[in-house]
């Protein structure tokens, strides 16, 4: 087991999205995983039914007692549902891990629609945040809300990208999961250059937490002292092969085989 990854974000009672899939990808990257919670939802593939928030004073003494004890290589934030929240784990990241990459997915609205950021907690995302992200890690709406333009195609894509690193984000992946069409292009904005990911659209609807699972697998590349570049490449390459493995639970948007194989090299 290497590479000790922190994660900030909410439980999902389903098991398929949220700190769950953190844990399950990480743990198949070969890291460890360790949790600070920051809210509770009753959650299946159908969508949110119930989110009770944890409060920000009892957040912050889960992220202080992980730090001060066992460490990280690599933090990851997912729900971050208040100004109040975002501006603890930032304070508490700068208090107890200063220099440690974070991974900063801005979770805005859940797959079935239910928005997970009050909207008062937007403007703290990209104020207090963002400038603090390794890597920032939008899909289209929530670059849209973040850069205030539509993003609907690849040209929109990497003008947001590069209004996201004006904003202080040191790398940015575009996920383009939202683009029309039979092709899903990612755009990963590093040290001044573009790598672009195109791959075939995998039709399905065990989609649940791609974007959870992305993240916390780039993370814990980061946590093993990978590129970052090679961190993306090898945690697309996972969530790929788990959505082509999915098990087909549930009736609405399905979990992944978060138990698939990649090689680590």
């Amino acid at each position: 087991m290497k590479g000790r990854v922190l994660i900030v974000a909410g439980s999902d009672s389903g098991g398929g999205a949220g700190i769950q899939a953190d844990i399950k990808a990480v743990t198949a990257m070969g890291g460890f995983a360790a949790t600070a919670i920051t809210a509770l939802t009753a959650q299946n593939t159908e969508g949110v039914h119930g989110v009770v928030a944890v409060e920000p004073a009892f957040i912050a003494q889960q992220i202080e007692v992980v730090l001060t004890d066992i460490g990280a290589d690599a933090l990851k934030t997912g729900m971050l549902h208040s100004a109040e929240v975002i501006a603890t784990v930032a304070a508490s990241f700068k208090k107890y891990a200063p220099g440690v990459p974070l991974v900063v997915d801005p979770v805005m609205v859940a797959k079935g629609g239910h928005r997970l950021l009050l909207s008062d907690a937007e403007a703290a995302l990209r104020d207090v945040l963002l400038p603090m992200a390794t890597l920032l890690m939008p899909n289209l709406p929530e670059a849209e809300v973040l850069v205030g333009f539509p993003v609907r195609v690849e040209t929109d894509m990497k003008r947001a990208a590069a209004k996201l690193a004006e904003l202080g984000a040191k790398a940015v992946l575009m996920k383009g999961g939202h683009l029309e069409g039979d092709r899903v292009v990612d755009l990963l904005l590093h040290d001044g250059q573009i790598d672009r990911f195109d791959d075939a659209r995998i039709a399905s609807r065990n989609t649940h937490g791609t974007g959870c699972t992305l993240a916390s697998a780039i993370a814990a590349g980061l946590a093993q002292k990978m590129s970052l570049k090679d961190a993306v490449v090898r945690a697309r390459n996972y969530v790929r092969r788990a959505i082509e493995t999915a098990p087909g639970f549930g009736r609405g948007h399905g979990p992944l085989n978060h138990a698939v194989t990649v090689r680590s090299d």
